[in-house]
């Protein structure tokens, strides 16, 4: 077995592949840019090689700096993560050349499969039913535009060497067909040095669900069963889960099998993933081929039982496969979360910043449930706006689809993540939604269901009853313990009150508390009893409590008169009053927020790529006005409504904050 390997990568997945090679006995080496210098992978691999500045194209995806590592460490094998250079021949190349393994599949299959167009007229040949589209190259946007309105409306532009959602765009017409060119192009050449572009027909209503494949260099091959990856915001996976809810077993063989022949038709080895779209009545079509580590992958292993990781690296070494088809099975159901450093409540964009907190659930493995979480950042780090804002994928496991869920929303609820925007809440509120509980989703599913991007969950009464509940007893605990400090009278359930008026959301509750030892009991106006139970005390940031029998997990943060409580995509600030004092408040006006409506403000920490007006010119609803590049992703600033540009403040190349003005309107 290889003595030592060094990880082609970054984050979270240089981590998870440290962690199999640890259980292996392999010594490993990272790599860093200079923003990576005190990252987590960089802590937790034997060796670390410093190979840059922080741009990835500087750094991670430079051949001859990795290659230079490797001589340095005397590597004898190199894994690539995903990403990066993981699909890129010349490296694959480079390494052979060198007497290095490539933990990975051959040149030969890389070149073929990944390239999205070649991997398409190979997967025609080998009788695979694939999406119509252009397969050939395209020179520029009036030839997108010509060739989009040839395929049909909407078509998706893709870039050729692409991945994770980069260089991506759906267009629905001749204007957007130009500019989604012209971003993808763009994107592409940023994110992986190959600018290519193709069109497929976009196939309206449809799943997307991949079948994972693991194949040795000796003619062996396995389908490891299929993921259904359909919860998916600008392309780009939100939410995996393994197996589907919608496949029968007879398409899953079908998918299977004809992976396998794909894979076998390149002379595929390592572990490589086949996409599908899928639609309604279970008809399969073949988007494109991953010759490398996926990552959703965790769900798979956690169903079949198998460290494809390692399977990885002994396929490489040149062993046989230890696994046969008859004997894969599926056990139980596997959830995925993929937490992003972006802000839900300001559509998505990208957060940086530093991670004041960073607490997530503990990790069990149990005969009846598992949690999971892959990450590749701690307490203290830096989200950098260099790359992918992925913070950790967190995966729970259960023996059936609606217990992975349910210990899903528990996990999420205990994830505590400060300093930076992220998707907690927003991850929260699709595992609570009724359509995706029901397993009826398509990969339209955000689109349609937060077509006015994501504004929070309102709980229903029921809820925010519980929660006031909990806000009660929190409350008499506080006031319990100011007592104490104060030295007030000992008898501190007097001292604290009896009756009390709490508002959640749209509700106000007048409720009356008594206490024993044990916890409290909140009675309602209407004359309901809670019995609430905690060991929260003042200045925890996390509540587990009991409220009414059933557990309840608020994040909590104490504000004036009462707590900031974040639950399961909802962000509430609760008041516990005295009744004088509820009564007193009402009266108070309320705070006026600044009009912003006649500027645009920078919704993200990012750089200005372009300026698409001038001073003076009037512009539509719906303009494009300026393009803001962050982690790797350009963003296209549009005009709300009618108006006329007064002034514009930056400029192409200007590095901007959140909430800076970029320009302004009459």
């Amino acid at each position: 077995m290889f003595k030592k390997i060094l990880i082609a990568n970054r984050g979270e997945i240089a981590c998870r592949v440290i962690k199999t090679a640890r259980k292996m006995g392999i010594q490993t080496v990272a790599i860093y840019s200079d923003a990576d210098a005190h990252a987590l992978h960089v802590k937790m691999a034997d060796e670390a090689v410093h190979i840059g500045p922080a741009p990835a194209n500087q750094s991670y995806i430079v051949i001859d700096k990795v290659m230079d590592a490797i001589r340095q460490t005397g590597a004898e094998a190199v894994h690539p993560g995903y990403g990066f250079l993981s699909e890129n021949p010349k490296f694959a190349e480079a390494l052979e050349a060198a007497g290095v393994a490539f933990i990975g599949p051959p040149k030969g299959a890389i070149e073929a499969m990944g390239d999205k167009i070649t991997s398409k007229k190979i997967a025609q040949d080998a009788n695979v039913s694939t999406v119509p589209g252009y397969m050939g190259l395209i020179e520029d946007a009036d030839e997108a535009v010509k060739i989009s309105t040839e395929i049909g409306y909407p078509v998706m532009i893709k870039a050729s060497a692409g991945g994770g959602g980069k260089g991506m765009r759906i267009a629905w017409n001749d204007e957007e067909a130009r500019e989604g060119f012209q971003s993808s192009k763009n994107e592409a050449a940023s994110s992986f040095g190959d600018d290519r572009i193709f069109i497929e027909k976009f196939v309206t209503q449809p799943r997307h669900i991949e079948i994972q494949v693991l194949c040795d260099s000796h003619g062996n091959g396995v389908y490891l069963n299929e993921r259904e990856c359909s919860i998916q915001r600008r392309n780009q996976k939100v939410i995996e889960e393994a197996p589907s809810p919608f496949l029968d077993e007879a398409t899953r063989q079908a998918m299977g099998e004809q992976s396998l022949a794909l894979a076998h038709a390149v002379g595929y080895s390592s572990a490589g993933t086949v996409e599908f779209i899928v639609d309604g009545d279970r008809n399969f079509y073949f988007l494109e081929m991953n010759t490398r580590l996926q990552v959703e992958h965790p769900v798979t292993e956690l169903i079949t039982g198998i460290d494809l990781v390692e399977q990885m690296i002994r396929v490489a070494y040149g062993e046989k496969l230890p696994l046969t088809q008859s004997g894969i099975g599926i056990n139980g159901w596997a959830m995925e979360s993929r937490l992003y450093a972006e802000d839900p409540y300001r559509g998505f964009l990208p957060s940086i910043g530093r991670l004041t907190r960073y607490r997530p659930p503990e990790e069990v493995a149990e005969d009846n449930r598992a949690v999971r979480n892959d990450t590749g950042v701690f307490e203290g780090g830096e989200i950098s706006m260099y790359y992918d804002p992925m913070i950790a994928k967190l995966c729970t496991w259960a023996p059936d689809r609606a217990a992975a869920i349910e210990e899903m929303r528990i996990a999420l609820d205990r994830f505590e993540v400060e300093g930076i925007g992220h998707n907690i809440p927003f991850l929260s509120a699709v595992y609570d939604h009724a359509k995706f509980i029901s397993g009826d989703m398509t990969t339209a599913f955000i689109e349609e269901e937060y077509p006015d991007g994501f504004a929070g969950v309102t709980p229903d009464e029921p809820t925010c009853r519980r929660i006031a509940a909990a806000a009660a007893a929190m409350h008499r605990v506080a006031e319990i313990r100011r007592a104490r400090i104060s030295g007030r009278l000992d008898n501190h359930t007097r001292q604290v009150g009896v009756d009390w008026v709490v508002s959640v959301a749209d509700h106000t509750f007048d409720v009356a508390m008594t206490a024993d030892h044990a916890g409290a009991d909140i009675r309602f106006a209407d004359g309901e009893d809670i019995r609430v139970t905690s060991d929260w005390t003042p200045g925890q940031m996390l509540a587990e409590l009991q409220v009414g029998g059933v557990p309840l997990v608020l994040k909590v943060d104490p504000e004036s008169n009462g707590y900031r409580v974040r639950h399961r995509g909802a962000d509430l600030s609760i008041t516990v009053l005295t009744p004088r004092q509820a009564e007193l408040a009402a009266l108070m006006p309320v705070k006026t927020p600044p009009d912003t409506s006649k500027m645009l403000l920078c919704p993200m920490p990012g750089l200005i790529v372009k300026i698409d007006v001038e001073e003076g010119q009037e512009v539509q609803e719906g303009q494009a006005l300026c393009t803001v590049e962050a982690m790797k992703m350009e963003n296209i600033l549009r005009a709300e409504k009618k108006g006329t540009v007064a002034k514009i403040n930056a400029g192409p190349g200007d590095s901007l904050a959140v909430d800076d003005v970029i320009m302004e309107f009459e």
